[in-house]
């Protein structure tokens, strides 16, 4: 968007470009969302800036009434397979604080000094600004939401000390963190010291927002690690510094709908990395409003995009084990699938009698890389060549042989999982679909997309690969894929099942290798 076009944006007044830009007033010194209810600025006063650090950096400060901060993220960061793109998903996911500006550096092939200077350059800001920014919001979030002790505050949401949480928070909100808290009302509190317990937290997001990502997860949910139905998802999940266990729930009869996380038993440390997670697992930073309008543009998707407006495209909250999860499904159905990684589960570590994952029902982890490494042989079921393409997958993910997360792009991640038994294009699709956000995935040769396509509209002289709605082909794919569900196709090849049922077309194999490709782990 180039300025006009932003200004107009925030003259109207519309919130679902809150969060992708923000835009400072010389005249006041302050910076607010798009949305902000107050009065337009003059355009020689208005700066507009990509990132709420770059605002901060520049000496700005955070509108009181509007509150920029308490916006969801910028789908940008997903569309973007550069290195700002990249860094900054890594930045939400916690890895400044895991391995600092120079781990941050080498993870994305650059120098610190250089990766500084890109940043800065496309952002407005380096990196231990974004990380700062990123905490003040997570800062900010918690001393509305709950009655945490201020220190508690200041560590979770990644601060090294108190100092510096109570300067973060006057300089870029100009109030003490006490004021800041009494501008809302706390919903939820804390237990033992260093550890959440019973702590609620709103998710906020762009309407529309579809709940069939709800039906989604609750297809492929594995008991004992996750319980799931229309309108909410539990599970535990293994993070930097321990485990967690944590539900995201849905009610329809608040205003808009409302969504909120319940943590139960956190290291406060790892509360940025679980809201970050949570966010992509749900796709919450999506602009829903330009995907539909960009899938409604095609005859073939129209009515489903006028039926299901606001659907979304369900990430990872686990890298390693959504290829594994893929990877064991493949070429066998939903049911088969959920049999066998309940089996593979058994690996996992058992959560002590204790633990508040137990008051969910829930009772272990999804097995590491290395424990399915050391003990998949013995739970696994099928045929051989697939088992040993799984078992070589997690060797290669435990011995850090395979690294991949959330800062590759693309072609940084076929080129690390191509070469892997088992694995071929549709695979990779899938992951980048899941894994890193890719907003534009088109998986063609995917027999459910297939399907989908049979129940919807016919339109002639359209792209067979709906290059027309690009960057927002994944979404187009739910699309597909909901369609399928939705009515059973009478096929007439026993293989043409796949991420409605479980099992991707013959067509999809490689030769001399197994090609297993389907189902959506």
């Amino acid at each position: 968007m180039d300025f006009w076009q932003r200004y107009r944006a925030i003259d109207a007044r519309d919130p679902r470009f809150d969060g992708q830009f923000f835009t400072a007033v010389r005249s006041t010194g302050i910076y607010c969302r798009p949305s902000c209810p107050a009065r337009t600025p003059k355009a020689e006063n208005v700066t507009f800036y990509e990132t709420s650090a770059a605002a901060h950096e520049a000496g700005y400060r955070a509108c009181k009434r509007c509150l920029p901060e308490a916006v969801p993220g910028t789908p940008a960061w997903n569309l973007r397979s550069d290195v700002a793109g990249r860094a900054m998903r890594l930045i939400n996911d916690g890895a400044i604080s895991r391995v600092g500006v120079e781990g941050l550096a080498t993870r994305l092939g650059y120098s610190s000094r250089q990766l500084n200077r890109i940043l800065s350059h496309e952002l407005g800001a380096g990196p231990l600004s974004l990380a700062r920014a990123s905490r003040a919001q997570t800062a900010r979030t918690l001393l509305v939401s709950t009655s945490m002790k201020l220190s508690d505050v200041a560590f979770a949401a990644g601060f090294n000390s108190v100092r510096q949480f109570n300067d973060t928070i006057n300089e870029v909100f100009a109030l003490t963190p006490t004021a800041l808290r009494a501008t809302a009302k706390p919903s939820g509190h804390h237990g033992r010291e260093g550890e959440a317990t019973s702590l609620t937290l709103n998710l906020p997001y762009r309407e529309p927002f579809d709940t069939g990502i709800f039906d989604f997860l609750a297809a492929r949910a594995v008991p004992g690690v996750e319980l799931a139905n229309s309108s909410s998802y539990t599970r535990t999940l293994r993070l930097p510094r321990g485990n967690a266990a944590f539900s995201v729930d849905y009610d329809a009869g608040a205003r808009g709908g409302a969504l909120t996380l319940a943590v139960s038993t956190l290291d406060l440390h790892d509360l940025p990395v679980l809201l970050s997670r949570v966010r992509r697992l749900f796709d919450l930073d999506a602009d829903p409003v330009a995907v539909d309008e960009a899938l409604a543009s095609d005859a073939r998707l129209y009515s489903s995009v006028r039926d299901t407006p606001g659907i979304r495209v369900p990430g990872a909250v686990d890298p390693q084990e959504l290829l594994i999860r893929a990877m064991i499904g493949q070429q066998i159905t939903v049911a088969a699938a959920r049999t066998a990684l309940t089996q593979l589960s058994d690996a996992g570590t058992r959560l002590p009698e204790g633990h508040a994952g137990y008051t969910l029902g829930l009772d272990r982890l999804f097995p590491t890389a290395g424990e399915i490494a050391g003990s998949g042989r013995e739970l696994l079921r099928g045929p051989q060549r697939r088992i040993d393409s799984v078992l070589a997958a997690a060797a290669a993910m435990a011995s850090r042989e395979l690294d991949f997360d959330y800062g590759d792009d693309p072609q940084t991640l076929a080129d690390k999982l191509l070469p892997l038994p088992g694995v071929g294009p549709w695979t990779v699709g899938y992951v980048a679909m899941r894994v890193i956000g890719d907003p534009d995935v088109f998986l063609a040769n995917d027999a459910a997309v297939r399907n989908g396509l049979k129940n919807l509209a016919a339109a002639e002289g359209l792209p067979a690969d709906f290059r027309n709605v690009s960057p927002w082909r994944s979404y187009a794919t739910m699309h597909l894929w909901r369609a399928a569900a939705s009515k059973r196709v009478n096929a007439s090849a026993p293989r043409e099942r796949s991420m409605a049922t479980g099992e991707a077309p013959a067509s999809q194999h490689r030769p001399r290798r197994q090609r297993p490709a389907g189902f959506p782990g």
